[in-house]
């Protein structure tokens, strides 16, 4: 699965990408406009209508046409969709392994075990106000989507002349931080 969003994501399938981006997309601005409620309705209403539809004009269909194809979405009907035990668990496993390691480095984060991760933490909190002062999480939401589906291509593009730029960036943040850890009290890493 893995390697299909990645392929999703760099556009190997230019039409199964447009298809997931612009339905992320409609999804994403449709919740800007109405509740969650209201977006979950009109979608459910939406497939029934195609669904309904489609099954009508086939019934239609074998009637004029004197045939017995039989329900013409049964080849769907039949497909297994129930998880398995093993499946369940297997994510349930993951998932308390992000949990644990979130708690854990949140616990290391505010109990101050390194004091210049805490302050790397305390100071992009502080950044995070203002970002929630000029955006609210659906815009976010809306931006690292677009980001999601368009970064892959410009890195790919100039992905010479970026890892140069990070390159200088990371020098000088480095420079910083080893200036920021003499200066600080306990602020050296213990070897």
């Amino acid at each position: 699965m893995g390697g299909s969003v990645v392929d999703l994501l760099h556009w190997r399938n230019v039409k199964q990408s447009g298809l997931v981006f612009g339905s992320l997309l409609l999804l994403l601005f449709s919740l800007t406009q109405f509740s969650v409620v209201s977006v979950i309705a009109y979608l459910a209403l939406a497939v029934l209508s195609a669904t309904i539809s489609f099954r009508v004009y086939k019934s239609v269909l074998q009637a004029v046409q004197k045939t017995d194809e039989g329900h013409p979405l049964k080849a769907y009907l039949e497909v297994e969709i129930a998880l398995s035990a093993d499946q369940i668990s297997k994510y349930v496993d993951k998932t308390q392994l992000y949990i644990n390691f979130t708690m854990k480095e949140l616990r290391r984060l505010f109990l101050v075990q390194d004091l210049v991760d805490s302050i790397k933490f305390a100071v992009l909190m502080w950044l995070l106000t203002y970002v929630g002062a000029l955006f609210n999480g659906l815009t976010l939401l809306i931006l690292a989507v677009v980001s999601m589906f368009t970064m892959p291509l410009v890195y790919e593009k100039y992905q010479t002349q970026i890892d140069q730029y990070l390159g200088l960036v990371r020098t000088q943040v480095n420079a910083i931080m080893g200036k920021i850890r003499e200066k600080v009290p306990g602020a050296k890493k213990k070897e």
